[in-house]
């Protein structure tokens, strides 16, 4: 499976690495998903199953090609086949690792961006529906009007709603695909408003205080954070020349009187 997944990366203009390319796509296709890789897709948009088989042949042709050229190095440098073979997996293992580690930093780098966009976007839905707006219109005008990934979760339950799908469960679908504690209470908030007829506007007034709160709880734990990193150097830099700077004139006078 993964050297023919190695051979697509070339191309298909022979016929050997045609059968190559539907014989990787069928093993990507029908491999197990055991690391949850089809959510992770699915909240970066990503939910179609061409993009699951595409994400799968990348990796294991990745790790193919990164085996081989491990093998053909340790080969010609030292013609050990054990030693080969061992960097050969532990290569491939490294670079299929990687790729799934990236896909996760991706996740939760998108997870950030929504959260930190969230207390704005509020903030624009509650005067759109205090204006006279329904909250489908007001979604609409966001979507169109805002440039972020919060922005396109809206525009994708307004493409939901026009579909046929009903305002509560585009909503819902979009909670459960963003895997965020704070989206999930707005959405759940917002279609317990819209079903039982509740004011919207003093429901979403209450979420964007309590948004900037949270933003505002973030940013200081980051702060905290970057006020201990910058500690280190301190500590273990520029105290220890600082001392040294201090220190050196009196051992030299006092190897000088000692000689």
């Amino acid at each position: 499976m993964i050297p023919a997944a190695a051979l697509v990366l070339v191309g298909d203009q022979l016929d050997p690495l045609t059968e190559a390319k539907k014989f990787s796509r069928k093993s990507a296709r029908t491999s197990s998903d055991t690391t949850q890789l089809r959510i992770r897709l699915e909240e970066l948009g990503r939910a179609a199953d061409l993009d699951y088989e595409k994400f799968r042949i990348k990796q294991y042709g990745y790790s193919a090609a990164s085996g081989a050229i491990a093998f053909a190095l340790i080969m010609t440098l030292s013609a050990n086949l054990i030693l080969a073979i061992s960097a050969t997996v532990l290569a491939g293992a490294s670079v299929y690792l990687l790729i799934d580690r990236q896909l996760t930093q991706d996740v939760k780098k998108r997870r950030e961006l929504i959260e930190a966009e969230f207390p704005a976007i509020v903030e624009l839905l509650t005067l759109a529906i205090a204006a006279g707006e329904t909250p489908l219109n007001a979604m609409l005008r966001i979507s169109n009007s805002a440039d972020g990934a919060l922005a396109k979760e809206f525009q994708n339950v307004v493409a939901g709603v026009r579909s046929g799908q009903p305002l509560h469960e585009s909503l819902d679908a979009m909670g459960r695909r963003v895997k965020s504690v704070m989206i999930r209470r707005f959405v759940d908030a917002l279609v317990t408003a819209t079903l039982r007829g509740a004011p919207l506007v003093e429901v979403l007034s209450r979420h964007a205080v309590e948004a900037r709160g949270n933003q505002r709880n973030r940013i200081m734990g980051a702060a905290g954070k970057a006020e201990i990193s910058m500690m280190i150097p301190v500590v273990f830099l520029i105290l220890p020349i600082s001392i040294l700077f201090a220190l050196w004139p009196s051992l030299t006078n006092l190897n000088m009187f000692a000689a």
